[in-house]
């Protein structure tokens, strides 16, 4: 079995060059594949290998002062979904191209997955006011799965975003808006942008829809979570529904956020 790790960091990075060396080397050390991008507002991680390689790894960037809290999402699958490792230097660990929905310059308030499912189920939050969930990721993403009544958006890429919200500030005003994710990036940079431009009561689900499996289960999502590999997706058990799908009965017992 294979052991996928996801995990993202917003945090000033001086030294970008340099760090996109040592990650790439410590990487190989540990034999895995999969993506690592840096860049001056953090880092992005998708990466594959053995339990001791992903371990060695994690345990290693988190004697990184800048990493030490790093969230990290694990999930299974039967066969390597890397053909290799790729280790990019990037301007931003996902475009957006808006100076108003930096991460480096605050962090919009997040909302906890067991919080969302209740809020999902009473269908309001606790202040009662109005829910809508919305997904911030492109339409071929939302195809394979999103939450039941999500507002989602016509959009390809998530430089398109900011348009396709506006046009639907008749649906989200006056609401409690619940932006989300893959794995809590966009979400991320999406609810503070939506602040920035007059929508006053916008959070994030906290480690997007990959935590809220993880905490949660499936509880008011339909489908499956669309991720970067030949995985393809992930069901609400964390198990690979594509091309590299992990037996259900293989599967071992979920890991924490170590």
């Amino acid at each position: 079995m294979v052991l996928n790790l996801a995990a993202y960091r917003f945090v000033p990075i001086a030294d970008p060059d340099a760090l996109a060396l040592r990650l790439r080397a410590r990487a190989e050390a540990g034999a895995l594949r999969g993506s690592i991008l840096v860049a001056p507002e953090g880092i992005n991680l998708f990466l594959a290998g053995s339990d001791a390689g992903i371990d060695g790894f994690v345990a290693w960037l988190r004697e990184d002062p800048r990493f030490d809290a790093i969230p990290a999402r694990y999930s299974r699958s039967d066969a390597q979904p890397f053909a290799r490792l790729k280790v990019k230097r990037k301007r931003e660990i996902i475009s957006f191209r808006r100076e108003d929905a930096s991460p480096l310059d605050a962090r919009a308030p997040a909302v906890a997955p067991r919080t969302l499912a209740r809020w999902i189920a009473q269908g309001r939050d606790d202040a009662g006011r109005r829910l809508v969930l919305l997904d911030t990721r492109n339409r071929e993403e939302v195809r394979h799965g999103t939450f039941e009544r999500a507002a989602t958006l016509p959009i390809d890429r998530f430089t398109d975003l900011p348009e396709a919200v506006l046009a639907q500030r008749d649906v989200l005003d006056g609401a409690t808006v619940v932006s989300f994710c893959t794995g809590g990036i966009r979400c991320e940079k999406a609810a503070l942008w939506m602040r920035a431009n007059g929508f006053a009561d916008v959070l994030q689900l906290e480690g997007g829809i990959l935590n809220y499996f993880e905490q949660v289960g499936g509880a008011g999502y339909d489908g499956a979570c669309f991720v970067f590999d030949e995985r393809v997706a992930l069901d609400p058990a964390l198990r690979p529904v594509g091309a590299h799908a992990a037996r259900a009965d293989d599967v071992p017992p979920a890991r924490s956020n170590r």
